[in-house]
């Protein structure tokens, strides 16, 4: 199995609902051929560096997995076929080096997403700083 990372881009003018349903069709195609979903990161709406299809935001999700090399023909596919994914880029890590950091990559995520469900902490009280005071005389 290979390490590989499928960054795509959806329409802005989808649901919550919608976008979800997108976002699943992806990993049910990874997973229908043999992959493996390491991590999702939805990385939320943002400006377009130009405009694509005259949208000029999107919404972005990243996916890393592990899949055999077929698989990747019928992902993009399925991904070009979607009329509600404006853009995608799909990533091969090949090298020992380049699958370290995929991995780094990986679980840097899971960690965030596991400190981010931990309760927040209580607020600091603010700071008190003391300033010297300076003689006033009733000259003035």
């Amino acid at each position: 199995m290979r390490h590989y990372e499928l960054l795509f881009i959806l329409k802005p003018t989808l649901t919550e609902e919608e976008v979800k349903a997108r976002v699943d069709f992806v990993k049910e195609v990874i997973v229908k051929n043999g992959g493996e979903i390491a991590s999702v990161v939805e990385m939320g709406t943002r400006k377009l560096a130009y405009t694509i299809q005259k949208y000029e935001r999107g919404t972005y999700f990243v996916i890393y997995y592990k899949a055999p090399p077929a698989l990747l023909a019928e992902l993009v596919r399925n991904v070009r076929i979607s009329e509600d994914i404006i853009r995608f880029l799909s990533v091969k890590y090949e090298n020992k080096r380049e699958i370290a950091a995929w991995e780094r990559l990986c679980k840097g995520i899971k960690q965030t997403i596991v400190k981010k469900e931990r309760e927040p902490r209580a607020p600091r009280e603010p700071r008190v700083e003391k300033s010297e005071e300076l003689p006033f005389s009733e000259e003035n």
